[in-house]
């Protein structure tokens, strides 16, 4: 046992596996909030980002001012987007739309990033896709439509539920995107730099935002109290989960990447669909319906299968 830890395959797996996990906390955030809010809880927690930003941004002022002004400006606005705008997006999925459906959505996100990398280059023939996205386009269906039937919510809120999710995902496939591409014109000493900007973008957001979820009474804070006697609870949820998925998560998965080739770590990838989901049922005290793991299971068939094909196929072509 000692001796398959030593193996770097095996350690890359660990790291992934905890990558995906840290990212999987995410999901939670509608079951943290208690009495309050998940507004007054993305609030904080992205209070505590900016703060980590902040420091970190200090840290590596030499590395920032080294970065041309639009690659600043892109990298907050790439931290509003992929930070805030797709957790924001996340929580309010699972609160209108149940624990399975957006984790499901989520499954499906590095299967279509891989899409538009084979869309120009065309190196897999899509009929080769045809059997894996049949399956994970069969498991979202199912999941949509009988969640749909079976939730217990009134339909438009499940429909508004989809709609959020639809949303993170598009939300989060342009800041994979802008951000591949932004990361090909920084140099390898800034990345540190890059990633504090992201996190100071993403409180900035919530910052400029705040002042309409006031008008709009999404908050709690101020009629409930922010004391720590009354939030105290709140307040170390959002620590956590700012810290696991923003500083943990992250360095975990850089790690996991340098053990792992690109085709099994993004399978891997999707074990935070099925941490997401296992997480929300936890909070929810129950056990997974049948509909619900026949749907994930196809989606996460599905994604492994698509991945495997379209990476293997260009790792082959990469080769020639």
């Amino acid at each position: 046992m000692h001796a398959f830890f030593k193996h770097p395959r095996a350690i890359g797996v660990g790291f992934a596996v905890l990558a995906t996990f840290c990212w999987g906390l995410n999901f939670i955030v509608p079951y943290v909030p208690g009495r309050y809010s998940v507004f007054d809880f993305l609030a904080i927690r992205f209070m505590v980002v900016g703060a980590l930003g902040i420091a970190w941004g200090f840290s590596q002022r030499a590395a920032i001012r080294g970065l041309a002004w639009p690659l600043r400006r892109l990298g907050l606005a790439l931290g509003a987007i992929g930070y805030f705008g797709y957790a924001l997006c996340t929580a309010c999925a699972i609160e209108l739309s149940g624990p399975v459906l957006m984790p499901a959505f989520v499954a499906a996100v590095p299967v279509l990033l891989a899409l538009l990398g084979n869309t120009p280059t065309k190196m897999l023939a899509w009929r080769t896709l045809l059997f894996p996205l049949s399956l994970l386009a069969g498991g979202l269906l199912l999941i949509t439509l009988r969640g749909n039937n079976s939730s217990v919510a009134d339909p438009h809120t499940f429909a508004v539920g989809v709609v959020f999710s639809l949303v993170a995902v598009a939300l989060w496939l342009s800041f994979s995107v802008l951000n591949q591409n932004a990361l090909g014109k920084i140099p390898a000493r800034s990345t540190g730099g890059w990633t504090a900007l992201m996190m100071a973008g993403s409180a900035l957001c919530m910052l400029v935002l705040m002042p309409l979820g006031y008008a709009l009474r999404l908050f709690k804070l101020p009629c409930l109290g922010a004391s720590y006697d009354n939030a105290g609870s709140l307040y170390a949820w959002a620590i956590v989960i700012a810290l696991f998925s923003s500083v943990f998560g992250a360095w975990a998965w850089n790690m996991a990447c340098r053990y792992l080739p690109l085709v099994l770590s993004g399978q891997l990838i999707a074990l935070e669909s099925m941490f997401a989901t296992l997480l929300c049922l936890a909070f929810e005290k129950r056990l997974p319906r049948v509909h619900e793991t026949l749907a994930i299971t196809a989606v996460l068939t599905g994604t492994t299968l698509a991945i495997r094909l379209l990476w293997a196929t260009n790792e082959a072509g990469g080769q020639r």
